[in-house]
């Protein structure tokens, strides 16, 4: 039994290296393909890699170089004004030397990011440019219906999952991502950067989309109406998605206490209104203004613990109370969506949260239950020609998914 181990175990072995030998013969025996990138054939040259380290500077970098007699500093000085001041940690450079005896570096190569890159040409006299590498983009459609987030949906597509966060905000005050359900169907079409052709380089803007959400299409379109380039989205008939106010002032909603006439208040003990909605988190998330405005108030009561109070113009404000942390100054101006605090229970609170409250016209009232207005509403005369503008987009997306869903 032993012996019959042993030579399995030869045989195995002996057939093994046969195997690796064919694939390093086959590997071997493919004709060399020169390598080229930023415009030179690798072949021509010894080429030496390296990253920026923490102390490194031009200076260095080239003062370690066989220069041909040339001086560091006077290289530098040549090329300073079209070269960066100073260089990236961890950025990669190359450098491109002669191939003899002498390995004089020809071409230096520093790439900030992917794109762009500064070369410094030493071959004659001496000269530095900036250049980028091309640039193209490729319209890609896809459908697909949710399978758990929208990030884990969009990576099990190969779709950059960064394009979650845009798609969050473009449908931020029509869909509550945190309670759409699995099956839900999408439709999207977005640009894609390549760097030569070849590289990808990420999505560079939204074309058009559409979500279902509770048995309801919600579609979104890029348009710019003014000639100050500003982009809003709208739905297929012209009507903005975004609303003066979000929804409530943390990405997490968890109602625990709604607007009431007459709540039993968990302190106090006893009976008495309740002007606000509560939405418990724990303490530290991030509390958000709903709307740009000015910060009336920021400060401490007894009652409210640490809070702040925004007035967004003549007709609308609103307040957060509780806060553990007050992020703000009274009279700072403040943009929607901005984190003016965090959450906590300062005052009179049992638990971590923020009560969210709300005035119109200096009456507090049920943020939940109001009928709060869109912001640049299209208008009438750019209507016709948005109409012509999402007219394909529509059709693309509507196209895409009846080959993805039908039955």
């Amino acid at each position: 039994m032993k012996k019959t181990a042993v030579f399995l175990l030869v045989l195995i072995t002996l057939f093994s290296c046969k195997k690796a030998q064919e694939e390093f013969v086959i590997e071997d025996s493919e004709p060399h393909k020169p390598i080229v990138d930023f415009g030179f054939h690798y072949d021509d040259f010894n080429v030496h890699y390296d990253t920026i380290q923490s102390q490194d500077t031009f200076d260095k970098i080239l003062s370690k170089q066989n220069l041909n007699g040339k001086k560091a500093s006077e290289i530098i000085k040549i090329v300073k004004d079209s070269f960066p001041t100073s260089v990236r940690f961890k950025r990669p450079y190359i450098c491109l030397r002669s191939k003899d005896k002498y390995n004089k570096l020809q071409y230096l190569i520093y790439q900030p990011n992917r794109l762009d890159y500064y070369l410094i040409d030493l071959t004659d006299s001496i000269v530095g440019f900036k250049k980028s590498r091309p640039l193209t983009f490729k319209v890609r459609t896809v459908a697909g219906e949710l399978t758990g987030s929208l990030t884990q949906t969009l990576r099990s597509l190969k779709i950059e999952p960064t394009l979650s966060g845009r798609l969050t905000k473009v449908f931020a005050w029509s869909i509550d991502f945190f309670k759409s359900r699995k099956g839900d169907k999408f439709a999207l079409s977005f640009t894609e950067r390549y760097i030569n052709d070849t590289i990808y380089d990420g999505v560079d803007s939204l074309r058009a989309a559409y979500f279902e959400y509770k048995g309801e299409k919600i579609y979104a379109f890029p348009f710019v109406q003014e000639r100050n380039g500003k982009v809003d989205y709208y739905d297929e008939n012209g009507k903005a998605l975004k609303n003066f106010f979000l929804k409530a002032p943390l990405k997490f909603v968890n109602i625990t206490s709604r607007f009431s006439k007459n709540r039993f208040h968990p302190v106090q003990l006893k009976w008495k209104a309740h002007k606000g909605t509560d939405y418990a988190a724990p303490t530290g998330t991030p509390i958000m203004s709903t709307a740009a405005g000015i910060v009336e108030q920021a400060g401490y009561t007894a009652g409210n613990g640490n809070f702040v109070k925004v007035k967004h113009d003549k007709i609308y404000s609103t307040q957060y109370l509780h806060m553990s942390r007050i992020l703000v100054r009274r009279g700072q101006r403040v943009k929607q969506g901005e984190t003016i605090g965090k959450v906590g229970s300062t005052g009179l609170a049992t638990g971590p949260h923020v009560c969210y409250r709300f005035w119109k016209n200096g009456v507090q009232v049920d943020a939940l239950q109001l009928k709060l207005p869109n912001s640049q509403a299209m208008e009438g005369r750019n209507l016709p020609r948005y109409k012509e503008q999402i007219r394909p987009l529509k059709r693309e997306l509507d196209s895409v998914a009846d080959l993805k869903f039908k039955k």
